[in-house]
C-alpha cells in the first residue's frame, strides 16, 4: 500500500501552548517571504521561495494547544511538469504532551512519493520540522528562508500578491 503522507516527529522542551504559537509563525522557521497572516483561522497567506517554489496556503482548523491545519489552495513549483502538485494536501500540526516534554506531528497529508518533487520535498520538509521548527520552538531562534526576493511581476500577477 502506498504511502499518501510525509510525517516528521519532534519532542521539545516547551509547553503545548508555546509550541503551537511557534508553529503558526512559520516566517519564524519556514521563511521570510511569507505575504498574509499566517496564525489565524480562515486567512489565506502566500510563500515563495525565489521564482522555485510558489504556495498559498489557507489555516482552515485550529484546535487550541492540539492541532492546526493548514490547506494548499494552489501550489507551482518551477522543476516538476505536473503543475498541481500539492494543491489540496494538508499541512497538519498535532500537538501533545508526552513527559516533561511536547510531542510536534508534522503530517503533510498528500504528499505522495509517486510526486515528482516527493524526494525535494522530503528533504526539505525534514530540515524545516528537525531542524528549524524544533529550533525555533525552543529557543527562538529557527533557520527559515531569508528573504531574497525573486517574485517577477508576472508571478505577482498571476498569484493576486501586493505590489511592494
Amino acid at each position: 500500500m502506498e504511502n499518501k503522507n510525509y510525517t516528521s516527529t519532534i519532542l521539545v522542551d516547551k509547553d503545548a501552548s508555546t509550541s503551537i504559537n511557534s508553529i503558526k509563525n512559520v516566517r519564524g522557521w519556514w521563511s521570510e517571504e511569507i505575504e498574509g497572516n499566517t496564525d489565524r483561522l480562515g486567512e489565506t497567506f502566500f510563500y515563495h521561495y525565489k521564482d522555485v517554489h510558489l504556495c498559498k496556503l489557507k489555516l482552515i482548523e485550529e484546535i487550541p494547544d492540539k492541532k492546526l491545519v493548514y490547506l494548499v489552495i494552489d501550489n507551482e513549483f518551477n522543476f516538476t511538469k505536473d503543475k498541481s502538485e500539492w494543491i489540496d494536501t494538508k499541512l497538519i500540526f498535532e500537538v501533545s504532551p508526552e513527559g516533561s516534554k511536547t510531542k510536534v506531528i508534522f503530517t503533510h497529508d498528500g504528499l505522495t512519493s509517486t510526486y515528482e518533487c516527493y524526494n525535494v520535498c522530503k528533504d526539505a520538509w525534514t530540515s524545516y520540522i528537525q531542524g528549524s521548527l524544533k529550533s525555533y520552538i525552543e529557543t527562538d531562534k529557527g533557520r527559515p528562508n531569508g528573504k531574497e526576493g525573486g517574485l517577477n511581476a508576472e508571478l505577482v500577477k498571476k498569484w493576486g500578491l501586493p505590489d511592494k
